[in-house]
């Protein structure tokens, strides 16, 4: 089998080296090789060869050099916390537990028990008023949000199983009158939209318009997520083109983190219907046009989650690699790294193995119609730092 990658930061199809796996009966040691010449095509005959493959990649210095590739491109996806962007704040971890069990499916969500609903309270409480000790990370304003749309869908909308377990009302009932003095109105909001929910008599939330005309219509949409409900295309469209790109000039646009994270994972908690998911997915169809069309007998896409695996074998970009030698074009994309779960990506595999990953759209389209490759792979930055400007909201 061998599997073609692109060495250079520039594009050239011409300059595409190969990893060549050598494969017999007997099964020597084999390494990876560097060739400027195959088809990945006709292969797919000594495939169907009964045998297994012992593979070793090798990468020596002078071949490092020569692709102008730095040694952080080599770092082992073993150890895939090493690929986390270290100017990304860190969440703080006892609420990014607590967010683990609830910011999640009507079914799959986990009921926090009442030592654990106190804890991340008091750390909530303690965060606002600036008390925490210095080894404990502030609880940030994207996971202020995305905690407590969790607990206000759950409140709303989640079957009796998965709504809050007795411990979480209690724990909600001790310390909510103080968290109210401190939180500030968009927080509350989100905690409480209607006055409804937390017992204590609040006109904070359902008098609550925002800050900014841009605030003004996701408060909108967030008052039927947060009830559990779905927006139209029309209206998911709106709300994304009002606040993307998040940062301007190294600022946040004037959107609020915590609206903003309520409104991902609100959406998100109640399954995104097709029209939303679509809305989603042609965002930045105005601002950069619509993606170029492969000249392809047929296109398998691969959308996996961009957060990678921490447990199971993520086996995705090999399915693509072996596919593509039978004449069925792969195209892949994704992240280095992404919080919450910051697993394992394509694009770590692929860049241990030493291929660059930073193709363009119409790049790909051009190594997907190539006869002798028909696989691409898409670095998600291309969307002029779309996903560096949302990672620390994604930690949520």
């Amino acid at each position: 089998m061998a599997m073609k990658v692109l060495p250079n930061a520039y594009f050239n199809s011409s300059s595409l080296f190969s990893i060549q796996i050598s494969k017999n009966g007997s099964v020597p040691h084999s390494q990876i090789q560097m060739s400027p010449h195959f088809s990945a095509r006709n292969l797919h005959s000594s495939i169907r060869q009964n045998g297994w493959v012992l593979v070793k990649a090798v990468l020596d210095s002078a071949t490092i050099d020569q692709l102008g590739l730095s040694e952080s491109d080599f770092r082992n996806p073993a150890l895939s916390s090493s690929y986390r962007n270290s100017k990304l704040p860190k969440p703080n971890q006892i609420v990014l537990e607590a967010q683990a069990r609830v910011c999640t499916g009507p079914t799959q969500t986990k009921p926090l028990g009442e030592e654990q609903a106190f804890k991340v309270l008091d750390t909530i409480l303690r965060s606002a008023k600036g008390e925490l000790q210095d080894d404990e990370e502030e609880v940030s304003k994207a996971q202020l949000g995305a905690f407590f749309a969790a607990m206000t869908i759950r409140a709303n909308a989640f079957p009796e199983a998965t709504q809050w377990s007795e411990g979480e009302r209690r724990a909600m009932n001790t310390y909510w009158p103080q968290i109210i003095r401190v939180l500030p109105d968009d927080v509350i909001f989100v905690a409480d939209p209607e006055g409804s929910i937390m017992g204590v008599g609040s006109s904070i939330g359902p008098q609550y318009v925002g800050d900014s005309t841009t605030e003004m219509r996701l408060v909108g949409a967030l008052r039927e997520i947060l009830a559990g409900g779905h927006l139209g295309y029309e209206e998911v469209q709106g709300v994304l083109r009002e606040v993307l790109p998040l940062k301007l000039e190294d600022k946040f646009s004037g959107v609020s983190e915590s609206l903003f994270s309520a409104f991902l994972i609100g959406q998100r908690m109640n399954r995104e219907t097709d029209r939303e998911l679509k809305a989603y997915c042609l965002a930045f169809d105005d601002e950069h046009g619509a993606p170029p069309v492969a000249e392809v007998r047929s296109l398998t896409h691969y959308g996996e989650p961009y957060d990678g695996n921490t447990r199971y074998f993520r086996s995705t970009l090999f399915v693509a690699a072996v596919r593509s030698c039978y004449d069925e074009s792969c195209l892949l994309h994704g992240v280095d790294w992404m919080p919450p779960k910051g697993g394992v990506t394509e694009e770590q595999m692929l860049k241990f193995m030493g291929a660059n990953t930073s193709v363009t759209p119409n790049q790909a389209k051009q190594l997907l119609e190539e006869q002798e490759l028909g696989f691409a792979y898409i670095f998600i930055s291309w969307t002029e730092g779309a996903y560096k400007e949302t990672s620390s909201t994604s930690n949520s």
